[in-house]
């Protein structure tokens, strides 16, 4: 079964929760962990490759080359966070194409317009709905597998309101999308309300951000609201960058990490991690 019919299956079988990675490394932990799913965040390419936020700077060649080293390293599903499409429906068709010869199971297109921002910033805007499902129907005809999901994503909450956003997910969902993201959800109230609307005719996700406009709740806590996607997906960049301030900080204080070597993989350790016996056995194959 392939990455994209086996997450199409996976949905079916109760909530699914797939954690932000950002490069192969994260991605292969991940992986050995044991998540089913792993959703590649936009906002942590732009943190981790250009040491900047989430503001429209990182690009379709970006994206798509982190996609495919993720892709090469690991068969766990890739949810792929597309942001605009990086244009309109024609560039939304290059995107689709791509991310999905790059190794994408379900591709997401969100509604903003552009420079878009990271979902829980203040000041985002977003493209008229009718110019949207244009984008979806797009996506939907840019893919060459059926089961390569699209999944649209509306920003219309902090614009519009709630009932303007849910009316923007129902015609998102009529051009086509597979699965639905209304971001930024206030209030438990309100994710009840989306799901009510949708749960038992689509997927819906919900967006786990530390310190964002949404209640953070459990995978088990937002699967009995009616949520069947749940992604964390700029945590693993806040907690490497937390780590990192504390590993620097105590490098440049002691000018040497033994404080730190029980909070830290050693070579051999490391190099377990990421299968370094087996490659070199595999190459010794070919002496």
């Amino acid at each position: 079964m392939t990455t994209t019919s086996s997450l199409k299956a996976r949905l079916n079988e109760g909530v699914l929760l797939a954690p932000g990675v950002y490069d192969a490394l994260s991605a292969l932990i991940a992986a050995q962990t044991g998540f089913e799913a792993l959703y590649l965040s936009g906002a942590s390419i732009a943190y981790t490759r250009l040491g900047r936020s989430d503001i429209g700077l990182t690009t379709y060649p970006e994206v798509e080359d982190t996609v495919a080293r993720i892709a090469e390293r690991v068969s766990v599903p890739i949810i792929v966070d597309a942001d605009t499409g990086f244009g309109n429906a024609l560039n939304v068709k290059r995107t689709v194409r791509g991310f999905e010869r790059a190794g994408a199971a379900m591709i997401q297109l969100e509604d903003q317009t552009f420079p878009k921002r990271c979902g829980h910033l203040d000041g985002k805007g977003v493209i008229p709905a009718q110019e949207m499902a244009g984008k979806i129907r797009a996506a939907v005809d840019a893919r060459h597998d059926a089961n390569t999901l699209i999944l649209a994503r509306t920003d219309a909450i902090a614009v519009e309101g709630l009932e303007a956003a849910l009316d923007r997910a129902e015609q998102y969902l009529a051009a086509g999308a597979d699965a639905l993201f209304i971001e930024a959800l206030r209030t438990t109230e309100q994710m009840t309300a989306a799901c009510e609307r949708f749960a038992t005719r689509v997927p819906l996700l919900a967006n786990m951000v530390e310190g964002g406009k949404t209640p953070v709740q459990s995978a088990q806590a937002l699967a009995d609201i009616g949520f069947r996607i749940v992604i964390f997906p700029g945590g693993t960049a806040r907690a490497v960058a937390h780590t990192l301030q504390g590993y620097y900080g105590n490098l440049l204080a002691q000018g040497t990490t033994a404080a730190w070597r029980e909070r830290m993989l050693d070579f051999d350790g490391l190099n377990a991690v990421i299968e370094t016996p087996a490659l070199l056995a595999d190459g010794r194959r070919y002496e």
